[in-house]
């Protein structure tokens, strides 16, 4: 198997746990990371640069819901990209909506770590199931 594909399914599976150690330890220092960074629907939305704030991305999702699903559907690569696909459901914990959507995740290495990482996903179904 790719080492690539295997770390960022290692990556999934930390998720799962809730461990953002194993995470941050497989990104490099500089990291450039983010979930639909044009976006401000979402607390988790935006640009976070370095390994020092990732953990933040972390906490907002936490903070703001409830994942009810995390399923990787499929993976392919590159010499130094990971793209995957991932059905996605969730509750918001705020209003108790629940939804579930694709997520589109597309990852850059460099000398064996994450270096890059975008995140997209339903933005008008995020911003429908967020409004009170």
């Amino acid at each position: 198997m790719d080492t690539k594909i295997q770390t960022v399914q290692d990556v999934y599976a930390a998720f799962g746990r809730g461990d953002v150690e194993a995470i941050l330890a497989v990104l490099t220092d500089d990291v450039d990371w983010a979930s639909e960074p044009e976006s401000s629907i979402a607390p988790w939305h935006g640009v976070r640069r370095g390994k020092a704030e990732v953990p933040s991305f972390f906490v907002a999702l936490a903070e703001g819901l409830k994942v009810t699903e995390f399923t990787p559907l499929a993976f392919t690569s590159s010499d130094t990209d990971v793209m995957a696909v991932i059905r996605f459901g969730f509750t918001v914990l705020a209003s108790g909506r629940s939804g579930e959507m694709d997520l589109h995740h597309w990852w850059r290495f460099r000398d064996g770590r994450i270096a890059f990482y975008r995140g997209t996903e339903d933005t008008a179904l995020t911003a429908q199931l967020l409004t009170p």
